[in-house]
């Protein structure tokens, strides 16, 4: 997912995409252990993803928060 998608997501979007992304990862490792993955690399795209979204979150609550 690129940095511009998540920047037009609103608030409530972001909230849902980062509960959608944790659970993505959750089932990933989930079936790493039972079976093989498909692509290792998934589960490192997907946390990386949720790093992106909640970088911008919090940027957005410093930002409404009038931090300095």
């Amino acid at each position: 997912m690129k940095i511009k998608e998540i920047r037009d997501m609103s608030d409530v979007q972001l909230a849902d995409e980062i509960r959608r992304l944790r659970r993505h990862v959750y089932d990933l490792r989930a079936q790493s252990v039972t079976e093989k993955l498909e692509s290792p690399t998934l589960i490192k795209q997907a946390r990386r993803d949720i790093a992106r979204c909640l970088t911008v979150q919090n940027e957005r609550a410093g930002a409404a928060g009038g931090e300095k």
